[in-house]
């Protein structure tokens, strides 16, 4: 049995600074540890998929992160470790709690995963090793781990055994509350314009990249059109354009945006992904700064695989964001009001903008030219003081 500190110091040495995770009773410790030292990040993620994508973002920013996480939600992180940290090659440092080990008594719903923790994870072709019981084998496993990262560019993960890591209490107290304060600043211009008559997702993106200066900003889009389209209106080092992963693109902006205060982060993201995993609004509301802002380009269909309807015609993504406590929530269908959060540290942060558009894309819509382990390559020698 080890202590949480021995882990962690070594850990940060390496530089290991920002955790983001979903608890589990074997986590406790590491939570604990890491909320009680002011010099180290947690990011208490609304999902585990979303926990890695923040960590992704931090390696894109140049950083190193470690996704925690509880077995029996290892398959909410299926889709970014298979379409976002493997296919642009992000390092993330996973530790997975083995809940329902064979030959362990636990609860019933933990008995499939317990079976198949490890196989999941050779599935996925993420090396991994126990985690280290003794003090004595923290080094060689980090070495281990560091290696295969820095070489592969790719997760490793750590399996953590019931009773490996000693008890603990919370250190220096509970995290102080984020964003305390007064009210966010909202306003909605209502959507004036019957659908038909609204902008284009291509008009608005023209906007972005008006309204994101190269050397100052960095713009993520979602998957789909969305990263076609920016591409093709302008190819720019400080972009990337997922092309998998969905819903996940607000998760990882906010790691790029935690790792890179000195840059505004733009996220340009759609209606169906936003629904997908609106619980990172949450995420984003709570540890979001004054450097991110967060678009949802709402055509109310999934417009790349042939413009199915969505749910959105019935949300309202600006008042979902104000209640998540993002600082400064724009809604409307006047593109005019990207000017209005992009670009603009004059509005606190995170921002949000709530964007209605047509569907409909361009003709002849191409690729990026780009693999997107370059894109991500590319994005982070930008990065880079």
């Amino acid at each position: 049995m080890i202590e949480a500190r021995e882990f962690v110091e070594r850990a940060r040495a390496l530089g290991f600074g920002t955790y983001a995770g979903v608890p589990c009773s074997f986590l406790t410790p590491f939570i604990d540890y890491v909320i009680g030292d002011g010099s180290l990040r947690y990011v208490a993620s609304a999902n585990e998929g979303d926990a890695v994508a923040t960590a992704a973002g931090v390696a894109l920013a140049g950083g190193r992160a470690v996704a925690m996480m509880q077995n029996s939600g290892l398959g909410n992180a299926v889709s970014p470790l298979t379409s976002l940290t493997w296919t642009f090659r992000l390092p993330v440092l996973l530790i997975c709690t083995h809940r329902g080990a064979p030959g362990v008594q636990d609860e019933p719903q933990h008995a499939l995963m317990g079976r198949i923790t490890t196989r999941l994870l050779d599935s996925m072709e993420v090396p991994w090793r126990d985690f280290p019981a003794e003090a004595g084998a923290i080094d060689g496993v980090l070495q281990e781990a560091r290696a295969h990262m820095a070489g592969e560019r790719r997760p490793f993960a750590l399996v953590m055994q019931k009773g490996t890591v000693a008890p603990s209490g919370l250190l220096g107290g509970a995290p102080a509350p984020a964003h305390a304060g007064p009210a966010p600043r909202t306003r909605h211009d209502g959507f004036r314009r019957r659908p038909g008559e609204r902008a284009s997702r291509n008009e608005a993106l023209r906007r972005v990249v008006d309204r994101s200066p190269e050397a100052s900003s960095v713009v993520i889009a979602t998957t789909g059109y969305t990263g076609r389209e920016l591409c093709a209106l302008a190819d720019r080092p400080n972009q990337l354009y997922m092309v998998g992963s969905m819903g996940c693109v607000s998760s990882l902006g906010l790691g790029v945006a935690l790792q890179a205060p000195d840059r505004e982060v733009i996220v340009v993201d759609g209606d169906g992904a936003a629904l997908m995993r609106m619980g990172n609004f949450a995420t984003v509301g709570a540890y979001g700064g004054d450097n991110l802002t967060h678009i949802v380009i709402d055509d109310e269909a999934y417009d790349s695989t042939g413009a199915q309807k969505t749910v959105s015609a019935g949300v309202d993504f600006g008042a979902v964001a104000a209640a998540c406590g993002y600082r400064s929530v724009v809604s409307g269908d006047d593109v005019a009001l990207v000017d209005e959060v992009c670009g603009s540290r004059g509005l606190p942060g995170p921002r949000f903008l709530h964007l209605k558009t047509r569907p409909g894309t361009v003709p002849n819509l191409p690729r990026p030219a780009l693999v997107p382990e370059d894109v991500a390559a590319r994005l982070m020698r930008h990065i880079a003081p």
